[in-house]
């Protein structure tokens, strides 16, 4: 529901920043569900070419990073869209929050912390969701400014 600008402007400081707040979070989880979401259908695809085909997980480990790394940029995108600025912020925040996850199911599951490899790929995951953040923010949200 779209209550304009005067709406905005009649709220005090705390109610803003409330505002600001819930948006942060509600964009951050679109970004996540929308990680999850494609881990969870591209992990389904996986299995099933490894089970009904002669296929090795070794040949296509490369094709599962590649393709988590997608899945990473296009959380932070559609983070940064939904967000509409600040798209950096909101897409590093969005792989910030996958890693740490991830780390906390690594941790409780498996009893055990990321490697140094481990650490580096979810560094560039950082990184690749913010860039998705930005370009999110860039392409989805249109132009700020009126011609």
């Amino acid at each position: 529901m779209y209550r304009g600008k005067s709406f905005l402007c009649s709220l005090s400081r705390r109610e803003r920043i409330v505002i600001e707040i819930k948006n942060f979070a509600v964009s951050i989880v679109y970004g996540l569900i929308t990680i999850l979401l494609f881990g969870v259908l591209s992990s389904l695809i996986f299995s099933l070419i490894l089970q009904f085909s002669g296929t090795q997980e070794k040949s296509i480990s490369l094709l599962i990073t590649i393709i988590s790394f997608f899945a990473v940029f296009f959380g932070g995108f559609i983070s940064g869209g939904k967000r509409k600025q600040k798209g950096w912020l909101i897409g590093g925040a969005t792989g910030l929050l996958y890693s740490l996850i991830i780390l906390a199911y690594q941790f409780l599951g498996q009893s055990s912390l990321f490697s140094i490899e481990q650490f580096i790929y979810h560094i560039c995951y950082i990184l690749t969701a913010t860039m998705g953040g930005v370009l999110g923010v860039n392409i989805l949200a249109g132009p700020s400014y009126k011609s």
